[in-house]
């Protein structure tokens, strides 16, 4: 060979590139002992042999069952310019435990190269003839790679089970449990963020209009805010915009670890070989209820994960949809969209999403009326949550005897003139204050003591006397309780007109079907059937509306 001499010695200047490998996640940025153990062995082993140290090539934290690791990459590259031409490790489960891939780069990439390898503890040297073994011993670590990989799925499998929290970062608006990193705790400091983000997409705000408003507010995005947790962490590595985004918001809407509920297992890697990932059906997820403080109730919850998706566009010439997500296709379930109107004077259509995106192809038009619909379902709702009169009148009894049995024993008429009396007495001994001041009885800072206490009494006299007469006791000139709840009572079961609150918290589906013709008397007329489905009943209001 060129690089031996007569003398038969070997000649080469060797580069020797020392490559550290430990399979362990360090979240701070000491190297580990066993690093320290492997340089040590491989400087000495190179101090012994004669062997030039280019450099050092660490990789802390990183499997050996796949390549793509910072520092190896580097090694490639220096290998590539012929920068190195020798490679060190400890062993050969320290190059890789794939032993395709290890055998590639010890069997062909190396030698292609003119790269010499050396594991040492594994006494292998591609120099040497006796290299048979290696192949066999990279069989054998991938299989140790392949049995601890089962152990910890298992381990982490029963763990879900349990409902335990296993993942690297708690979501946002939590933390781990110092006595317990399995369990989540609420984190106060971003806890009020997620409950106003629950409560104004619960409100109809669109996730893009919430993103737009923390990042003017300059509310630190979720990635930002466990950056400046974990210092030695870089929010470059995690995110390009490193702000709030709509899909951040959206999956934060959906996510039912804000309801109390662990749910984990939703992806799952192909192969312990690859980073790869494929998503769970719902059915292999691991659900445990009850394992955490929730930050909002249900309600809020599923009202907010619905609107969030309803409509991604805002609307237009002033016109707003309040059916979107509501109205539905009778046949084909698809969403009900905008369409304009050739009638003069009218606002809007609504027809089958289907049939607009694909026509007939896909379904028929199912055409309707906005205004038409707006009206029966105004009517429908009406109907559906009016109260008889004897229905009003023990609902109004119900409520009195509540707040009888909430009542502070004793509250009546003479209390009041009690409370009336003492201001009257108030109103007079601060007149006296100022009297006594002047003439000299009273010094001016026990007057101003004395007239502290005065002003905060009479405070909350004023405020328990406001107290009575919201309830409507006798003095007052307000509208009693009984008139005040009949009126809420009109306004809640009366609507004068549809708002998007109203139509969320009362109606889960509108269905509209195709219209038809009729034989009518002597004509035909024509008809379309309106169905909708009320949260608070099982059984679809059916109306037929007349065009």
């Amino acid at each position: 060979m060129d690089s031996f001499g007569k003398t038969g010695r070997d000649t080469t200047v060797y580069r020797a590139a020392l490559y550290l490998r430990l399979s362990k996640d360090d979240e701070g940025t000491v190297e580990s002992a066993s690093i320290t153990t492997q340089r040590k062995m491989l400087r000495e082993y190179a101090r012994e042999n004669g062997f030039s140290v280019y450099d050092e090539y660490v990789d802390d934290g990183y499997s050996g069952t796949s390549f793509d690791r910072p520092d190896f990459q580097r090694m490639l590259r220096d290998i590539e310019q012929k920068k190195v031409n020798m490679v060190i490790t400890k062993d050969l489960s320290r190059l890789g435990r794939d032993y395709i891939l290890t055998g590639q780069y010890t069997e062909v990439y190396f030698p292609s190269k003119k790269v010499r390898y050396i594991a040492v503890n594994d006494g292998y040297d591609s120099d040497s003839p006796c290299t048979d073994i290696a192949p066999f011993k990279n069989v054998i670590n991938e299989m140790y790679a392949r049995d601890i990989s089962k152990k910890i799925r298992s381990a982490f499998a029963a763990k879900m089970q349990e409902g335990a929290f296993i993942g690297a970062f708690p979501p946002y608006g939590y933390r781990r449990d110092p006595q317990n990193k399995n369990r989540l705790v609420i984190d106060e400091a971003a806890a009020g963020i997620v409950r106003e983000i629950f409560e104004q997409a619960a409100n109809g705000l669109l996730p893009v209009r919430i993103a737009d408003s923390l990042n003017q507010r300059g509310i630190p995005s979720p990635i930002l805010y466990r950056c400046s947790k974990h210092p030695h962490m870089n929010a470059d590595a995690f995110s390009e915009r490193k702000q709030w985004t709509s899909s951040g918001i959206t999956k934060m809407l959906r996510n039912p670890v804000y309801l109390g509920v662990m749910a984990q297992g939703k992806t799952s890697k192909v192969s312990f070989r690859s980073r790869a990932t494929v998503h769970n059906p719902r059915d292999r997820w691991y659900t445990v209820e009850h394992t955490h403080e929730p930050l909002v109730s249900r309600e809020i919850f599923e009202l907010a994960g619905k609107r969030s998706h309803l409509r991604r566009c805002p609307p237009s010439k002033g016109f707003h949809n309040l059916f979107s997500g509501l109205a539905k296709c009778a046949d084909c379930g698809k969403s009900m969209s905008t369409v304009g109107s050739r009638r003069a004077g009218a606002g809007a259509n609504l027809v089958c999403g289907g049939y607009k995106l694909c026509g007939n192809r896909a379904c028929s038009n199912h055409r309707i009326d906005y205004q038409a619909l707006y009206s029966v379902v105004l009517a429908s709702v009406r109907e559906a949550i009016c109260l008889f009169p004897e229905e009003e009148e023990a609902l109004l009894a119900a409520v009195r005897e509540q707040k009888e049995q909430q009542a502070v024993p004793g509250i009546r008429q003479r209390e009041i003139d009690l409370l009336r009396k003492r201001e009257h007495e108030l109103d007079v001994l601060t007149g006296r204050l100022y009297e006594d001041q002047i003439a000299g009885i009273l010094s001016e800072e026990r007057m101003r003591r004395l007239l502290r206490n005065y002003e905060a009494e009479a405070g909350t006299i004023r405020h328990s006397l406001e107290q009575y007469r919201r309830c409507g006791l006798p003095g007052s000139s307000e509208p009693s309780a009984d008139d005040r709840l009949r009126g809420l009572l009109h306004r809640m079961t009366q609507p004068e007109e549809l708002t998007a609150d109203l139509l969320f918290r009362l109606v889960e589906r509108i269905e509209i079907g195709q219209a038809y013709d009729e034989a009518a008397g002597q004509g035909i007329v024509r008809l379309q059937t309106i169905k909708i489905r009320f949260r608070f009943s099982g059984v679809p209001m059916r109306r037929t509306y007349r065009m």
